[in-house]
């Protein structure tokens, strides 16, 4: 790995354009590195994590809307939809925007976090369907996904955004561009005015994900996939890009990031070295924020060892500033802490969640967000009677450079009536990567079934999970085959009638 320092230039100073970052990352999309055996088999697992958490999706209102915007952009030989017949296709654009918000709805796919946010499954909806419209082999999507997450997880390890209250798509945008531009084979300039461009139409603040979070938080992905397609469309034509995107006077870092004295230092492999950082990335167990993840297993821990629930006065949690600011207490949000916030807000609140699953011992992407589940008396009173807290050692774990040692953890202390304290803790959720049950493919498969279970025929279900696990073998033009088909009479559809 090479780690580049990023810093802002006058217009004065004309930057040689192969020192730009946007051209680095180009550089290593446009290699020939031979793909990691590991990472293609992790490519898989996420390919079948993604298909699960869309299906399980599908009749969601957000899902919904874009599905039926998606519909009025019909095209002979393009890309196919979650849930619709295959032999129906659609522009690829729109088929992004259909499957990333599918992807997306329930938060419960794919993580990484380092010094921002990210969830690097969203790269794999936009590069599918081009790559079904293109009539790409497996191969060559491989190649392109591969390509998609080294950029996502490198950016994210290099440049924060959430300190600036940008929304963590703008990673997102650059990575969809230098993925495409893999899977297609374009040369370096092409890619390179494709990342630029993507990254400048990506920038969008954290209001969505802020007070009471709407269904925006499932489209913003979606959204960055389907521009950064356009980015590369309008290159591949010969058009050029805003440059130096990164390193300019007037740039994302100079004018929205860290100014104009800004210091970043962006890790990337060299030039056709094998692309793992996809092996570095984590999915979900659980339908929540993924710093949730270890506190659900901590509660699930503490509900054996607390025998009378009632008898909680209050609950302390000692975590790290993202959870605790971002999640927690911190956010000074009190949409955090109402029973009729939306399911969006609710899974950002670590509050509701880990009263849910200190209570319920389990955590269900359906039951556990129900409005009824939310008013439960007995919740609201554990609900409102945590607070979190910053703990500098859990923050400095969470930022760890080590994948072995980072952590996404905390240390819960109840106080009971009595005064006595019962107290857990976890470095990292249960099936984390490094965690005491990491997740295998046959979790992976496991959790396809439970969610796509009686939304889905047995043989359709048989049918995709052998058709993914031989995605190296796929042809050029059968990409086709790892759409999933549902019951037409399955498929909701909104009453409201839009613009297309």
């Amino acid at each position: 790995m090479i780690s580049h320092k990023v810093r802002v230039y006058p217009s004065k100073i004309k930057l040689n354009k192969k020192n730009h970052l946007a051209w680095k990352i180009a550089e290593i999309a446009n290699d020939n590195a031979k793909l990691n055996k590991d990472s293609i088999e992790m490519v898989i697992n996420r390919i079948i994590d993604n298909a699960s958490v869309a299906i399980a999706s599908l009749n969601r209102k957000p899902v919904i809307s874009a599905r039926e915007m998606a519909k009025a952009h019909l095209r002979k030989g393009g890309a196919t939809i979650f849930g619709i017949n295959s032999k129906i296709k659609f522009d690829c654009e729109w088929a992004a925007w259909a499957n990333g918000t599918a992807v997306r709805e329930l938060d419960f796919h794919d993580t990484f976090l380092a010094a921002d946010y990210s969830h690097p499954g969203d790269n794999i909806p936009p590069l599918l369907a081009v790559a079904q419209q293109l009539k790409k082999s497996g191969l060559d999507l491989l190649r392109g996904i591969i390509t998609a997450y080294e950029v996502q997880v490198n950016l994210v390890k290099g440049i924060c955004l959430h300190k600036h209250k940008v929304d963590h798509i703008a990673h997102l945008g650059p990575s969809v561009a230098a993925g495409i531009g893999s899977m297609l084979k374009l040369n370096t300039e092409t890619i390179y005015q494709a990342i630029q461009q993507a990254l400048h139409v990506t920038i969008s603040t954290r209001q969505s994900r802020k007070g009471e979070i709407s269904s925006w938080k499932a489209y913003a992905p979606a959204h960055a996939g389907k521009l950064a397609i356009e980015a590369v469309d309008r290159v591949m034509r010969g058009e050029g890009a805003p440059s130096p995107i990164y390193e300019g006077e007037d740039s994302v870092i100079a004018r929205i990031l860290d100014g104009k004295n800004a210091k970043y230092n962006v890790p990337l492999p060299k030039k056709n070295e094998q692309k793992k950082a996809i092996l570095e990335t984590y999915t979900k167990e659980y339908s929540a924020e993924y710093q949730a993840q270890a506190l659900i297993d901590i509660g699930k821990k503490l509900n054996k060892k607390i025998p009378n629930l009632n008898n909680i006065k209050k609950i302390d949690i000692y975590t790290s500033h993202h959870t605790h600011y971002v999640i927690g207490t911190g956010a000074n949000d009190p949409q955090k802490m109402d029973p009729k916030a939306s399911r969006e807000t609710l899974d950002h609140s670590i509050m509701y969640i880990f009263a849910v699953a200190l209570e319920d011992a389990d955590w269900h992407h359906v039951k556990s967000y129900t409005k009824a589940r939310a008013n439960r008396k007995s919740t609201i009173k554990i609900w409102h009677s945590i607070k979190t807290h910053e703990d500098k050692k859990w923050t400095r774990k969470y930022h760890d450079s080590n994948p072995k040692n980072k952590s996404f953890g905390a240390k819960v202390i109840v106080t009971m009536n009595n005064g006595k304290k019962i107290s857990e803790q976890l470095e990292r959720a249960d099936a984390h990567p490094y965690g005491s049950r990491p997740f295998q493919r046959k979790d992976y498969i496991k959790k396809f079934k439970t969610l796509t279970d009686n939304i889905i025929s047995s043989k359709e279900s048989l049918r995709f999970i052998k058709t993914v696990q031989n995605l190296k073998k796929i042809k050029k033009g059968q990409l086709t085959k790892l759409n999933i088909e549902v019951s037409k009479r399955y498929l909701k559809k909104n009453s409201k009638i839009g613009i297309f």
